[in-house]
């Protein structure tokens, strides 16, 4: 199987790239980047070829593209693909305007091609023994969530509206209400968002909490802030607290990892010893493709965590609760 990557705007592209290199059932054949220094750059790392005409690309021999291009970028390149008949790995968000997203999907599923997002942290192990453990009841019935997913200002386009489509919520709440949703197969009803730009001097948001009712009466509260400082040991965090009638849970996905004083680079760093999560995406997907079966996240998965986001922004702009209808 010949894999294309479609640009490396983001940098999970990076990590993407190193676990497909290493897996000796598929190839990564292409590179395709509207920075063509950064495309050869890659190229020249992984051993593939570049280039800079994005209809060469599809016309190639590849089989499935991933896209980590920047967020306003995915509809064109999944529509793209998919006409291309290409199957795909997208970036999250899936998109910046719900309509957007739902074009993608139903585009894909005319074409009959797979289209996954990416929503890596469902592989931490300790997110799937959660997962286990919550459906077993445990900690019997679920009636409150509180989840951060915390990290650095990632500067570059992720602080340019038009390209990110929005700043820190647009960025992690996606994550945190992907497993919210996974884990507990439920939806939402209604969000309170108050967002706000403290910590740097851009255009978008940088902190918030999200409040949300889910469907079955769950309450959720989400701190998706850009609050880490540069001098942390790693990018962020992903912490969910499940409270049950029966007990609770806490589940860290990065909680497995040594420090490494490290004095050479003049820096601390997190080194996480446990199953690598972005390997774990790539070789579901693979996996996927090889069996022409549905994925296990789908663009629909992708959708419901967007009109989260759009709900966020909503309220925070009106200071009032928003519900949602499908």
């Amino acid at each position: 199987m010949k894999i294309g990557i479609i640009s490396f705007a983001h940098m999970h592209a990076l990590s993407y790239a190193t676990h497909i290199v290493n897996n000796p059932e598929v190839e990564l054949a292409y590179i395709w980047d509207n920075d063509e220094q950064r495309g050869k750059e890659m190229a020249t790392k992984f051993d593939c070829q570049f280039t800079s005409d994005f209809d060469e690309f599809l016309n190639t021999d590849i089989d499935v593209v991933i896209i980590c291009s920047e967020n306003a970028n995915h509809k064109e390149h999944v529509i793209q693909a998919a006409r291309a008949k290409k199957h795909i790995l997208c970036e999250k968000p899936i998109a910046t305007e719900i309509e957007d997203a739902k074009e993608m999907i139903k585009v894909c599923e005319e074409e009959g091609v797979i289209l996954q997002v990416a929503y890596p942290v469902r592989f931490a192990p300790v997110l799937g023994k959660a997962k286990q453990l919550i459906e077993s009841g445990a900690i019997g019935e679920v009636i409150a969530i509180s989840g951060t997913n915390h990290g650095k200002m990632p500067g570059g386009w992720f602080i340019e509206k038009d390209l990110s489509g929005g700043g820190a919520a647009t960025d992690h709440i996606v994550h945190i209400m992907d497993l919210i949703r996974w884990i507990l197969k439920d939806e939402v009803k209604s969000v309170y968002a108050e967002l706000d730009t403290r910590f740097y001097d851009i255009d978008v948001e940088d902190c918030g909490m999200v409040t949300l009712e889910l469907e079955s009466g769950v309450i959720v509260s989400i701190d998706p802030s850009w609050s880490r400082p540069q001098t942390f040991p790693t990018w962020g965090d992903a912490i969910i607290n499940f409270v049950g009638t029966k007990g609770n849970l806490s589940v860290d996905a990065f909680k497995q990892h040594t420090l490494f004083y490290n004095d050479g680079a003049g820096s601390i760093e997190q080194l996480p010893f446990s199953e690598d999560m972005d390997e774990g995406l790539i070789k579901d997907f693979i996996k996927c493709v090889k069996k022409g079966g549905n994925p296990s996240i789908t663009g629909t998965d992708g959708l419901r965590t967007l009109e989260v986001v759009k709900a966020a922004h909503e309220s925070n702009e009106k200071r009032e609760t928003v519900f949602l209808n499908r």
